[in-house]
């Protein structure tokens, strides 16, 4: 009886383990909204770690998180780094390109696992600016890495999503004495927002 216990147990393993390896290693979710205001106005808000803290969708969830600062005060090189409870955990963030009013790009790191790709994308439309967040997380080979995927889309999306709707409030608020954007001719790229 126990040895066919065992082979249940065993077997039920294998299983587990290998559905996992069905799942997507690599993953991408993706947010999106539309600030009624040029990327101009924008862009400044998501080129700056400081400034993204402003309206970060994880600022609520520990008000003690202690946060620090290094390299360039914006663009490229800008570092950010934080510890909090288990809510935020342990982690950094580190701004890699910068293309003027057009996109921000960064690598998260939380432990030692392989960096994730953020990105904040920025398109000029006929309401104002088009801004897409984005990440992509490399699962690897790890079976409970794999299962937790499936439920950082949903996860992870109501974050972007909230985050996306506070960017928004911040920048019309802030940018309301703007014109609505207007179609840009392709944008010239500054030392602070240099393509990578």
């Amino acid at each position: 009886m126990v040895r066919k216990i065992v082979s249940i147990v065993v077997v039920a393993l294998i299983a587990l383990v290998g559905g996992a390896y069905m799942l997507p290693q690599l993953l991408h979710i993706e947010r999106s909204t539309v600030i009624a205001r040029p990327a101009a106005s924008v862009f400044p808000h998501v080129n700056s770690l400081r400034k993204c803290n402003e309206w970060s969708p994880w600022a609520d969830y520990d008000p003690n998180v202690k946060m620090s600062y290094s390299g360039a005060e914006e663009g490229p090189g800008a570092k950010m780094s934080w510890t909090g409870n288990d809510k935020v955990g342990t982690g950094s963030q580190e701004i890699t390109q910068s293309v003027l009013n057009r996109k921000v790009a960064s690598d998260l790191r939380f432990g030692s696992q392989a960096p994730a790709k953020a990105a904040l994308t920025l398109t000029t439309t006929d309401a104002g600016t088009k801004v897409v967040w984005s990440l992509d997380i490399d699962l690897g080979n790890n079976p409970i890495a794999r299962y937790v995927g499936t439920t950082l889309d949903a996860k992870v999306g109501a974050d972007y999503e909230r985050g996306l709707a506070k960017l928004k409030a911040l920048v019309e608020k802030t940018a309301a004495g703007e014109a609505p954007a207007q179609p840009a001719s392709e944008p010239a790229t500054s030392p602070k927002a240099a393509t990578s």
